[in-house]
């Protein structure tokens, strides 16, 4: 890992909208960092674009959305999150353009954080791994999405539907970056995110044969460390920040 320092996230904010493609996305490192935002006081919602259905090849697409809805919903609340929405994308085959932008401004519109986090829209994961159309579609769409909520000339149509514009997005925090700049302490939230993540139970079982206990601890505290090799030796979550 890149020697360079990472500054700490910034803390003037009181309002979060956090967008990603699929329930657990937030669970694989991020919630450790809601987990301290929201014991500060601050508030977060979650957006998914869609609810996973695509996600477990031994139960079908019908039957899988309840279940990866149900278990996002708890894992969510494990972080202090009460507001989960759904957009009903269709899970696999995310795409980028004019309604998924529309669909994420209008969520910016009604929520109007002062930060938006989202997950890696880049194509790999650090050069080592490609990364899913869906991931790199809604984090590009959740970073257009930004300017786009703050033009009324622009989807003028969620301004009829008394949608007003909103300028005060300050900033975009990207979590799986391999381009981080800031990174949160998250000594006291690291604990929850192994019990948030462990609830995607269903996911997790048909993904390893591991102990699912284990397997969340051993990824999300690993992670954690070797984020913190740059924040102080401080277990961390990283971002790739971008000011607006």
């Amino acid at each position: 890992m890149d020697s360079q320092r990472l500054a700490p996230m910034p803390a003037d904010w009181q309002r979060a909208l956090a967008v990603v493609a699929h329930p657990d996305d937030l669970e694989y490192g991020a919630a450790a960092a809601v987990a301290e935002w929201t014991d500060g006081g601050r508030e977060v919602v979650y957006l998914l674009a869609s609810r996973g259905e695509a996600g477990i090849d031994t139960l079908s697409p019908e039957e899988c959305a309840p279940v990866r809805e149900r278990e996002q919903r708890a894992s969510a609340a494990v972080v202090g999150v009460r507001t989960v929405e759904f957009l009903d994308h269709r899970d696999g085959v995310i795409e980028y353009g004019v309604g998924l932008r529309r669909d994420i401004a209008a969520a910016v519109r009604r929520h109007r954080p002062e930060l938006v986090v989202t997950l890696n829209h880049r194509d790999t994961w650090g050069g080592a791994a490609w990364n899913t159309p869906d991931h790199r579609a809604v984090g590009r769409a959740a970073l257009d999405a930004v300017a786009d909520a703050g033009n009324r000339w622009i989807f003028p149509e969620l301004g009829e539907q008394g949608l007003d514009p909103w300028n005060g997005v300050r900033w975009t925090a990207v979590a799986g970056s391999d381009r981080p700049t800031h990174a949160v302490d998250v000594t006291a939230g690291l604990e929850r995110s192994v019990r948030s993540l462990l609830e995607h139970r269903t996911y997790i079982e048909a993904l390893t044969r591991e102990d699912p206990e284990r397997y969340c601890r051993t990824f999300l505290e690993g992670m954690a460390k070797d984020a913190g090799e740059r924040f102080g030796g401080r277990p961390a979550v990283t971002f790739e920040v971008f000011a607006h």
